[in-house]
């Protein structure tokens, strides 16, 4: 058995849920609503079975920036299926138990992006996939707020504003996964400042299959989260660094590819000081000296995984990851 079936059958349970609560409507609207998180997304905590997103609700197709703030917005679960190119003039607030997921390779959001949760309405429980983020006011996708259970997968984030994909303000049991990020300068931030301590205990999330193509820097960079696993992701070209580990965090570097990138791994960034960092059985092609210091928790302890060998992770990232591929 493959290494992907392998965690496609780690995540059974967690798809056997979502499949016996989805209408008949929302399966026929888009089947890949039934897929399965894996990694962080998938663990039971919080009181909270892994991630399901919308699958308990009702499917709805929309085809502007207004009717997707208005379904994302309400308090009943929805699969709701982004069709064409949204333009929208600012964050768009996401709130729980939400599957949003584009048709096709062109399908998603330019001029804005997606804050899951405020302060008043958590974001927990959500799904995000197959969408094609450009051109946002902000960050592309911002999970924040105490939001948990997240699952971001399959989608395409270039040429923001600040972040592509960040994570903070005590956000926790997130997945990022077969994404691909390009033409951009700042990729995924974990954990809102130096001075932000309430993060610290939360914050885990994994990465894994990941393309980072040439953007210059936070693949993550990382404050006070442990663990954090970054497991077969592909980075290429990247003008500053691959991984950061600062401020106490604890982050596994695992199974990836680096090419061409002069910092393939850092403890300690910046004015930030150093974090914990663990790396095994990476490829460092092309690539500097990797930083390491410390232990750091065992992803195992929350959840079983197969990785790919290093070497395979070029030939499986490029022809996985990114939209229309789901």
């Amino acid at each position: 058995m493959s290494p992907l079936n392998r965690r496609r059958l780690l995540a059974g349970s967690a798809l056997a849920a979502a499949a016996a609560a989805l209408p008949r409507t929302a399966w026929a609207a888009h089947p890949s609503a039934l897929a399965a998180a894996d990694g962080f997304a998938s663990v039971d905590a919080l009181g909270q079975n892994g991630t399901t997103g919308g699958a308990a609700g009702q499917a709805v197709t929309v085809t502007s920036g207004d009717a997707l703030a208005d379904y994302a917005g309400r308090k009943e679960p929805y699969v709701i299926t982004v069709s064409g190119r949204l333009d929208v003039d600012d964050m768009i607030t996401v709130v729980a138990n939400k599957t949003i997921i584009g048709v096709g390779s062109t399908s998603g959001i330019t001029g804005g992006g997606l804050q899951l949760g405020s302060t008043t309405r958590p974001g927990n429980n959500v799904i995000i996939r197959n969408l094609r983020f450009t051109g946002a006011s902000d960050d592309s996708i911002s999970v924040t707020n105490k939001a948990h259970h997240v699952w971001i997968d399959h989608c395409d984030l270039s040429d923001g504003y600040d972040g592509l994909l960040d994570v903070k303000r005590e956000s926790d049991y997130v997945t990022v996964s077969w994404n691909h990020f390009h033409d951009h300068s700042k990729a995924a931030l974990l954990g809102h400042s130096d001075s932000y301590t309430a993060d610290r205990g939360k914050l885990r999330v994994t990465y894994h299959h990941n393309f980072f193509d040439r953007t210059d820097q936070r693949h993550p960079r990382v404050r006070f989260g442990e663990p954090v696993h970054v497991y077969n992701n592909y980075y290429r070209g990247n003008a500053l660094y691959g991984v950061a580990s600062t401020e106490d965090a604890g982050v596994l570097v695992e199974n990836n590819y680096f090419e061409n990138v002069a910092h393939p791994i850092l403890s300690g960034y910046d004015k930030s000081g150093p974090g914990r960092v663990v790396e095994r059985g990476n490829a460092y092609v092309g690539s500097g000296t990797p930083q390491t210091l410390g232990t750091v928790v065992e992803p195992r302890t929350y959840y079983a995984y197969a990785p790919d060998p290093a070497s395979a992770v070029p030939g499986l990232v490029t022809a996985g990851a990114g939209v229309g591929r789901v």
